[in-house]
Parts: C-alpha cells; sequence; structure tokens
C-alpha cells in the first residue's frame, strides 16, 4: 500500500544487516483505547528518578526569529538577524520561527492528514513499509521496537520526502498535503541553514553546497501520543537529540515537549501559526561544538491526544560530516568529531536505544 523508491535508487538498497526479530507489539492507540484501562504495561515504566526530573520555573523565554527579517533585502536588518540567531543556536538549540510564509491552512492540513492516517485500522497501518532506517516510509511504535527495552508512549510514521518524495496511499489526499507542505517547509529549512551558515563565520552556501542540500534528506515524522492513564510512569520519547542539521515541528494544541535548558527542564508553548525549530547533530557536528544540539524529551497526558509533526533536514544520504575546515584550523581548537558518512550515522542511531547523545559521544574525538 505504500509507495516504493525507484530500483537503484539510494533509498531503495538499505544495509545488508539483518535486523532482529520484531516482538509482535500493540500500537499505543489500540492500548490506550483497550476498555477499563486503569495502569500501563510495566514495558511503558520509565525509571523515575533517571527520567522524571522536575521542570524549572524559569521565567525565560525561548528564543524567536522572523523569518521575515533573516531574508530580508536590507543588509543591516539580516545582520542582526543573523546574530539573534547565532545567539538562539549558542544558548538554546531552540528557537521559534514566525512569519515564515508557510499558510496556516497547510500547517493544519497535515496535521489533520496525519491524524486520519493513526485513525486507519491497525492493519493497515502495520502493512506499511519497512522497518530499516533507510525504508521511505515505516510505521511503528515506541522508538525502535526492536531494541527497546522500555516502551516509549508514542505511535509514528516517517516518511521521506526529499530527495524523493514517498507516501502512503490512504488518507487519499495524504500525497498532495504532504507533498505542498514538504516542498514550502524545505524552502523555509535552507534559508535558516543559510542563516547559521553565515552566522558561524562561514559563506553563506558553505553548508548547503559542502553537504549537497540540494539532495538532502528530508523527512516527515507524524509521532501520536494518546492518553495515557499514568502519565507520571510513562514517556512519549525520553531525552535525546535529533540528527541532521535542523527539524521543524508544529503539533495540534496539546503540549507535551520539554528542553533541556541551563540543565533543568523547560516546557515549551509554541507561539500560533510558528515553527519551533532545532539544531540537530550534524551543526554540532560540523560547528565544531560551537552550536550544540539540546536534549529534549516528549511527556504524555492522561486527558489528550497530542500529536506533533516534526520535519528534520539532513545532508544528502552519501555526504560525509565532519568540522568545517575554517573552523579547526587553529592549532587551538582541534576536531573534536570524527568524520562519518551521514547514512552510516542514521543507521548507528537506529542500532541502539534511544539514551541521551550516545551516538553523538561515539564519534567525539574520533572514536
Amino acid at each position: 500500500m505504500a509507495t516504493t523508491a525507484p530500483t537503484g535508487s539510494p533509498l531503495s538498497q538499505p544495509s545488508l544487516t539483518h535486523p532482529p526479530p520484531q516482538r509482535k507489539l500493540t500500537t499505543v492507540k489500540a492500548l490506550s483505547e483497550s476498555p477499563g484501562l486503569s495502569s500501563i504495561p510495566s514495558i511503558y515504566t520509565f525509571p523515575k528518578q533517571t527520567y522524571h526530573e522536575p521542570v524549572s520555573d524559569t521565567k525565560e523565554t525561548i528564543p524567536t526569529i522572523d523569518f521575515c527579517l533573516l531574508t530580508s533585502s536590507h543588509p543591516d536588518q539580516r545582520s542582526k538577524t543573523i546574530r539573534e540567531l547565532g545567539i538562539a543556536c549558542r544558548d538554546w538549540g531552540f528557537f521559534m520561527v514566525t512569519n515564515h510564509g508557510v499558510p496556516e491552512r497547510m500547517m493544519k492540513a497535515i496535521i489533520e492528514v496525519c491524524r486520519e492516517f493513526f485513525e486507519l485500522p491497525e492493519e493497515e497501518k502495520r502493512g506499511i513499509g519497512g522497518k530499516h532506517v533507510l525504508h521511505p516510509i515505516r510505521f511503528g511504535t515506541s522508538f525502535n521496537e526492536s531494541v527497546d527495552e522500555i516502551l516509549c508512549w508514542r505511535d509514528y510514521v516517517k516518511i521521506f520526502q526529499h530527495p524523493e518524495f514517498h507516501s502512503p496511499n490512504k488518507p487519499p489526499s495524504f500525497r498532495e498535503i504532504a507533498l505542498e507542505y514538504s516542498k514550502r517547509v524545505r524552502l523555509v529549512a535552507r534559508e535558516i541553514i543559510r542563516g547559521i551558515s553565515e552566522s558561524l563565520g562561514l559563506e553563506k552556501d558553505y553548508i548547503d553546497e559542502t553537504l549537497n542540500l540540494e539532495n538532502g534528506l528530508q523527512l516527515i515524522v507524524a509521532n501520536l501520543y494518546p492518553p495515557c492513564p499514568q502519565p507520571e510512569l510513562a514517556m512519549g520519547l525520553p531525552p535525546h537529540s535529533d540528527h541532521g542539521l535542523l527539524t521543524l515541528l508544529i503539533q495540534n494544541q496539546i503540549g507535551g515537549l520539554q528542553v533541556q535548558h541551563k540543565g533543568k527542564w523547560v516546557n515549551i508553548d509554541p507561539i500560533p501559526n510558528s515553527f519551533l525549530a532545532n539544531i540537530g547533530d550534524h551543526i554540532e557536528i560540523l560547528s565544531n561544538g560551537k552550536y550544540k544540539s539540546v536534549l529534549h524529551r516528549a511527556v504524555v497526558n492522561n486527558r489528550d491526544v497530542r500529536i506533533s509533526i516534526a520535519v528534520p533536514h539532513g545532508p544528502a544520504l552519501d555526504a560525509v560530516v565532519s568540522p568545517a575546515s575554517k573552523l579547526v584550523e587553529n592549532v587551538g581548537n582541534p576536531p573534536a568529531y570524527g568524520a562519518m558518512k551521514y547514512k552510516e550515522y542514521l543507521e548507528l542511531q537506529q542500532g541502539t536505544m534511544l539514551n541521551g547523545k550516545s551516538c553523538l559521544e561515539r564519534i567525539r574525538n574520533g572514536v
């Protein structure tokens, strides 16, 4: 029921390593709708001390970047906004993006069609796509259900949008809505990445050209977090950073995202009709640690369904990512990360449990 990549494309050639046998798990949506469910199975219970630290009461607000000013034809306005973007990347790793030009109707449409997807019968969703990280359409539960020791209170569908576009066949309107949305969001992301490049003192198109963003990977990742009878025990997603360069996220009106800032967890309440942006592990690598990808997590509640739509943007799959040479030329600033193909990093991350920034730590100092 899913489209497949053309024969010979990089997306149709997953690694020959054999994944471990899949456990037969129900989706969290089906579990949450079980009659009389008052407690969660133990496999969904996270250790309290490790994963449920208190939330900060900070009055600091997440930075906001005005996309119109970032793309302004007035040099002074643009330069000021690029400086603000650099500060946001350095101090938070997260920022809101306003005045981005993607219509609100389009943002609402992608949330609604993803909700319709999750409403499909379980057997139809389970029949979609593969399990390998390079399969262009994947539906599942938790993060990586084949290796997760504790399961996340989350169902998801991940769909490659670029360099080749893919879509499930149902709902019928998914293809048109996703194609339009992903194209518009990709334009926004590439402009922000150009701004990040300049904020690092690099040429405007350095990241774009060095990592071949013309063929860069773009996904739609739709997350469903159903109501949980014991939200204090479960996690939608445990603390983690994102692979890639930049993720742009929207959600329905239900909160649940928390970001680690100055060692404490901060609730993020997005501005309506805005994107929540965060830099990924590969900006940290390229910047040689000047900008760091930031841990974030999804918490759940016992009342409402939360839907979030994340659109990660990464290098081309075959691009080798390493610290920019201009940022490591000084003797006192040696490369802090080893070089690795983006595709190999994805496979490394998918082969392990979601655990903070463990994948990034494995290539720090070339280890």
